[in-house]
């Protein structure tokens, strides 16, 4: 019989994650193993072989096409005709998230939206540790997915952050599935606004019917997105609940309160104590780089308050943090490498919201300028972040009252840095350093 042939595809810390588990799983012994990663400078371990650089993607002897079981990491498109070429010759396009659906012997708690997702996992996965449940958080946040395996059994919870680029191949349904706030994005990788909503929907398209399918009531995109399968629908309205209200939370904004209802609402179907959801609820502190508060500068008086929000990529999520500070005085960085969005929910957001300046920079920065200037607020054009922190800085230091600096990008991160991670870590450091 012939060695199982098997392409690991991009190379970064799910591609790692996979080599790991396989090299393990008696399912693949003796497979003949392959990396196959756009980084030239990628090393693999003895005993697998690599094709790195331009050429990846069509390696020796066949291509794609030539290997059983294709691993797919997230950041490279299901779409690209290579991987659509391999799977209409019979291989099988595979992926952490598939597998850790196939093998989890637990629950799974999968989230999905276009954002938010960082925020309900985080604090799900807090309230039900606190409660005493075997939890563990996985996949974009926390461990990678196939580390956390080994440790679970029938009791175990996963809870799984899911993108659309997670989604779009999966074959299974989690059995809990919670659906947040969804709204148009990643048009740079999905092939129209539908097949980026179809994907999203395969969260809950193969559920059964004995299945959860957590939504937001007052969110049209969300109960469209519940709709596609078969669970029980619980409708979650922010609007009428009663447990803790915005003011008991740490974090800014009515889109992070939804989002702790949310976390509420699905710790609740697990059995946990109101008091342990409100306490876990009032401690929680957000997660970094979403509007995450930096630091205070007192100037004549007056404070400047420097928030992150470099997870902020689309115009929406930037639009829900102008919204998050309604009446105080507010200068917003943004700009990056556009999606392909339409930046009008910013402009929206941006009319009397008592925004001074908005500063952009990155290779976005004419098409956010050209759609917000119709909100009337000032703008300002810089080269890099440094320019734009330090323009900013200056704004707020004139302004007669207190006020926030807020970094929302609006947009990738990938015209000057590695990910978002890494344009909020700069970001930090600018601030940190400017000189009171």
């Amino acid at each position: 019989m012939d060695k199982i042939r098997i392409a690991i595809l991009g190379f970064a810390r799910e591609g790692h994650s996979v080599l790991k588990f396989i090299k393990k799983d008696a399912g693949y012994r003796n497979a003949d193993i392959w990396v196959l990663d756009k980084n030239s400078k990628t090393e693999v371990p003895a005993g697998v072989n690599k094709v790195t650089g331009s050429g990846y993607l069509n390696p020796p002897a066949g291509g794609l096409s030539a290997f059983n079981v294709v691993f797919r990491t997230p950041g490279i498109p299901y779409l690209f005709p290579e991987i659509q070429k391999a799977k209409n010759a019979g291989a099988e396009i595979s992926s952490v998230t598939s597998l850790f659906f196939e093998r989890c012997p637990g629950t799974i708690v999968g989230i999905t939206g276009t954002k938010g997702k960082g925020t309900v996992s985080t604090l799900l996965y807090k309230i039900l540790k606190a409660g005493g449940k075997k939890v563990f958080l996985a996949g974009n946040i926390g461990k990678p997915a196939l580390d956390v395996l080994p440790k679970m059994d029938k009791k175990s919870i996963a809870i799984f952050e899911l993108s659309s680029f997670q989604l779009q191949d999966i074959k299974r349904s989690p059995s809990i599935a919670a659906v947040l706030d969804v709204f148009p994005d990643h048009l740079d990788a999905h092939k129209n606004i539908n097949e980026y909503y179809e994907a999203k929907a395969n969260i809950v398209r193969y559920q059964k019917r004995g299945d959860k399918t957590f939504f937001f009531k007052n969110i049209p995109l969300s109960r469209k997105v519940a709709s596609k399968g078969n669970g029980r629908k619980i409708a979650v309205n922010e609007k009428t609940f009663r447990l803790f209200s915005p003011n008991d939370l740490a974090i800014k904004g009515l889109h992070n309160f939804k989002n702790a209802v949310m976390a509420a609402k699905i710790a609740e179907s697990f059995g946990i104590p109101e008091e342990i959801i409100l306490k876990s609820v009032r401690s929680f502190r957000g997660t970094e780089h979403r509007l995450e508060p930096v630091r205070k500068i007192i100037k004549n008086g007056n404070v400047i308050t420097f928030y992150n929000d470099s997870a902020s990529t689309n115009p929406q999520t930037a639009a829900a943090a102008i919204k998050a500070f309604p009446n105080e005085e507010k200068i917003l960085i943004a700009g990056g490498q556009d999606k392909n969005l339409d930046y009008k929910p910013l402009s929206e957001a941006l009319k009397n919201s008592k925004t001074e300046l908005v500063v952009i920079f990155g290779e976005n920065k004419n098409k956010i300028g050209g759609t917000i200037k119709a909100s009337g607020v000032k703008i300002e054009f810089a080269s890099a972040l440094k320019n734009s922190v330090s323009t900013a800085y200056e704004a707020a230091e004139k302004l007669p009252v207190s006020s926030v600096v807020i970094f929302s990008p609006a947009a990738t991160s990938f015209d000057m840095f590695k990910n978002y991670a890494d344009r909020g870590e700069k970001f930090k450091k600018i601030v940190m350093g400017l000189i009171q």
